[in-house]
C-alpha cells in the first residue's frame, strides 16, 4: 500500500487525515493540537524518537483502520463540525468543570499541607476553568456565528473580523494547552501515590480525561475547522 504519511507531514495534518493517530501521539506525549503545525520529523527528533519506527507504526494503524468506517471531519460542512464541537466537547467541559471543582479543592485542602504540588494543581485547574468557560462562551456567542455569517456573506470585512477572532482563539488554545501540560508534569503524568485515597485517584483520572477531550477539541478547531475557513 502507498505510504500515507511522511516525515514532513505535520502532526496536525496526520491526525486530521487519520484521527486514530492521536492515540499513538498521546502515548509518546506528542502535542497534535496546539503544536499541530510542526513537521513530524522535527517533533520526533526533539523527543529522540526514531522517525522510521513511528512512521511504520502510523502506517500499520492506518491500514488496520481501513477495515472500519470512521467519521472523517475533513469531509463534513462547517456547520456540522461546529455543531459537533458544541454538542460533544463544549457540553463535556460545561458539565465536567463544575463537577470536578469540589474534588480538586478537597484533595488540595486535605493533602496539600504534606504534598504542596496539589495546591499548585488546584490553582492551575481554577485558572483553566475560568479561561475555558470564557472561551466557550466567546466561541458560541461570537466566533462560530461569525463563521456561519461569513459562509452566507463572504465579504472582505467579515473575513477580516473572522481572521482576528480565530487568531485570538488559537492563542487562547495554546495557553489552555500549556496549563494542562503543566498539570500533567506536576502530577507525574497523572500518577497518584500508591497509598492515595479514592478521591485523590478520582481527581487524577478525571484530569487526564479532561486533557484527552481538550486536546481532541483543540485539534478539531486548530487543524481542521480554522485552516479550512482561513483558506476559503
Amino acid at each position: 500500500m502507498e505510504k500515507i504519511f511522511t516525515a514532513q507531514s505535520t502532526v496536525g495534518e496526520i491526525v486530521a487525515l487519520f484521527p486514530k493517530a492521536s492515540d499513538l501521539f498521546k502515548t509518546y506525549k506528542i502535542d497534535f493540537c496546539c503544536g499541530g503545525n510542526r513537521p513530524l520529523c522535527d517533533v520526533l527528533t526533539e523527543k529522540q524518537l526514531e522517525v522510521d519506527v513511528i512512521l511504520q507504526q502510523l502506517q500499520s494503524m492506518y491500514e488496520k483502520s481501513l477495515e472500519k468506517v470512521e467519521k472523517n471531519w475533513l469531509d463534513v460542512p462547517h456547520t456540522e463540525l461546529i455543531e459537533h464541537i458544541i454538542q460533544t466537547h463544549h457540553q463535556f467541559l460545561l458539565e465536567e468543570l463544575p463537577k470536578l471543582t469540589p474534588y480538586v479543592t478537597k484533595v488540595a485542602r486535605v493533602h496539600g499541607p504534606t504534598q504542596p504540588h496539589l495546591i499548585q494543581v488546584h490553582q492551575l485547574f481554577h485558572e483553566l476553568k475560568i479561561e475555558l468557560e470564557q472561551h466557550l462562551m466567546k466561541e458560541e456567542k461570537d466566533v462560530f456565528p461569525l463563521i456561519i455569517q461569513f459562509e452566507k456573506h463572504p465579504t472582505e470585512e467579515n473575513r477580516q473580523m473572522m481572521i482576528r477572532a480565530i487568531e485570538e482563539l488559537m492563542a487562547e488554545h495554546e495557553h489552555a494547552g500549556d496549563i494542562i501540560k503543566n498539570i500533567r508534569e506536576i502530577t507525574n503524568d497523572f500518577t497518584p501515590p500508591v497509598d492515595a485515597c479514592g478521591t485523590y485517584r478520582l481527581v487524577y483520572n478525571r484530569l487526564e480525561a479532561l486533557e484527552d477531550d481538550l486536546f481532541t477539541h483543540i485539534h478539531l478547531e486548530n487543524n481542521i475547522l480554522f485552516p479550512r475557513i482561513l483558506t476559503e
